[in-house]
């Protein structure tokens, strides 16, 4: 698709069409983005197996600040490839070259900033749900564009949180039946990996075989989440420049930008 046919109000059919086109033909690219930090955290898991031999007080504080370790380097892991993803489709949204590295070097400086901002949504979306879980919602779809807001637009936490929440407005409905769909699709996934596993699990029972289970787990999810990881993230990316089009004629500011960039490339070749 061509970046001019695809800077235009995009219907929920077409957007996810274009999420699923651009998975495909950047496949290699995608997949790399989410492995390469990924790698770090399936380390972490992986090391989790060192500590069954353990037993007494000792094991205890093991486990504990194993699990510690893990959701660190988890969230920090999928706050980086989320924002080295965003950048990447923007890029070739544009229809700019792009690659794992330099989607990368771009959002080295910003890194901490977006593991904040998904802590402060992952609370406000945790306490929402707490509360007859609709307010829950509607916070996650409010919030669903803070991330590429962030990346993109180099704002502040609560500047990031707020534009997204300006952005979404008139289509969360939309943004909801995209989250349920990419949500659903995750859970499969996840399943057709996992579920093999369980049964073999069973299988094994408590034993000398547990071991080499929770590394085949490991490694399942780590591939599962290279598969689909990116998945969500192109599409919500997507939806930020789908709804800066309708409402701040982004296409139009794009063209003339593009024009400009092209007539000053000629006034200085001549």
């Amino acid at each position: 698709m061509s970046t001019t046919t695809a800077l235009r109000p995009l219907t929920t059919g077409e957007l996810l069409d274009r999420t699923f086109a651009l998975y495909k033909e950047h496949f290699v690219l995608f997949v790399g983005i989410v492995a390469l930090p990924h790698l770090i955290s399936l380390a972490v898991q992986l090391s989790r197996v060192s500590l069954r031999s353990q037993t007494g007080l000792s094991a205890a504080m093991g486990v504990a600040l194993w699990a510690l370790l893990f959701w660190i380097v988890l969230l920090t892991v999928a706050a980086a490839s989320q924002a080295a993803t965003v950048v990447a489709v923007s890029q070739l949204h544009l229809g700019r070259p792009t690659s794992v590295t330099e989607a990368y070097s771009r959002v080295k400086s910003r890194i901490a900033r977006v593991v904040l901002l998904t802590l402060l949504v992952g609370l406000g979306v945790g306490v929402g749900a707490i509360l007859l879980i609709i307010p829950g919602i509607i916070f996650a779809m409010m919030w669903s564009l803070a991330v590429p807001v962030m990346v993109l637009e180099n704002r502040g936490i609560r500047d990031s949180m707020s534009r997204s929440a300006e952005l979404t407005k008139g289509s969360r409905w939309r943004i909801f039946v995209v989250w349920i769909m990419f949500f659903v699709l995750s859970m499969v996934v996840t399943f057709l990996f996992q579920y093999p596993i369980t049964l073999l699990a069973a299988t094994v029972g408590p034993g000398a075989g547990l071991g080499a289970v929770q590394v085949a787990s490991a490694i399942a999810s780590f591939v599962s989440q290279c598969l689909v990881g990116p998945l969500a993230t192109i599409a919500f990316s997507l939806l930020y420049y789908d709804q800066r089009v309708r409402k701040e004629a982004f296409d139009l500011q794009h063209m003339m930008e593009t024009l400009d960039g092209a007539q000053a490339g000629m006034a200085t070749a001549t």
